[in-house]
């Protein structure tokens, strides 16, 4: 497997993660019992639940584009030195952006969140070129 295919694949693990993550914050919150519910209400969420929440939902626009990314380069056979960093250092911003988003790191939520899209635009570039 590729770097970028396995970072990809360790990008999936780390949604899971966030999810399970927020779940467990919002059960602290609301209960397990509104969780596993309908949701036909929506309870008051403490400030850390709703900002784990969004970091989730970032993170699955964030995985459209890397995924993309990894594909293109995958099926152009054009991955390198330079696509396996890029794709690390995905990888290492979306970690970081997951406190960042949680303890409201500002503005470096945004800097962290920037540096990850700019290296799943450069890995695109590269398979362009």
């Amino acid at each position: 497997m590729t770097t970028e295919l396995t970072v990809l694949a360790l990008a999936a693990i780390l949604q899971a993660g966030q999810i399970f993550l927020a779940a467990i914050v919002m059960n602290a919150d609301v209960g397990a019992d509104w969780n596993v519910g309908p949701r036909d209400s929506h309870p008051e969420f403490s400030a850390m639940t709703g900002r784990l929440r969004r970091a989730v939902n970032n993170h699955f626009e964030a995985l459209v584009f890397f995924t993309i990314a990894v594909v293109v380069i995958s099926m152009s056979g054009k991955g390198n030195g330079f696509t396996a960093i890029a794709a690390w250092v995905y990888l290492a911003a979306r970690i970081l952006y997951i406190p960042a988003y949680a303890f409201g790191w500002s503005p470096w939520r945004t800097v962290i969140w920037g540096v990850g899209f700019a290296a799943t635009m450069l890995m695109i570039v590269v398979a362009l070129l």
